[in-house]
């Protein structure tokens, strides 16, 4: 079991950046590949981002590939979203994800079906 909560989110100017966090407790966070996601207003769930349990990988939605960055330090069970350059476009509830995949794969994962455990979101609003 893991759970998880994000922090970071809030109003910014166009162009401007945020960070968003999201610890996990519970056991073996290591363990586990993690995402970001994102929803807006009368849209579906979208992938933002992905990070192997290694941290060895990540990929990312062309919409925000140059602008974003994942990243993960296991030592404090959290990972983490650095937005630049934010668009009133990446305005959206960001919602990080937990996945047990076997160690042997290798692929990053897009699925929201592929997340075993998720956290409660956090609110980014980007002003044009």
């Amino acid at each position: 079991q893991v759970q998880l909560v994000e922090s970071g989110g809030g109003l910014v100017q166009a162009g401007g950046s945020l960070r968003l966090s999201c610890a996990a407790s519970g056991r073996a966070f290591s363990r586990y590949d993690m995402g970001w996601f994102r929803q807006a207003p009368g849209k579906e769930r979208e992938f933002v981002a992905a990070i192997k349990w290694s941290g060895d990988r990540s990929d990312y939605v062309d919409s925000v590939k140059g602008r974003f960055t994942i990243s993960r330090d296991n030592a404090k069970n959290t990972v983490y979203l650095q937005m630049n350059s934010l668009k009133p476009e990446d305005t959206a509830v960001y919602y990080c994800a937990a996945a047990l995949v076997p160690l042997s794969s290798y692929r990053t994962y897009f699925a929201a079906s592929d997340y075993d455990y998720w956290g409660q979101g956090t609110q980014v609003t980007v002003s044009s």
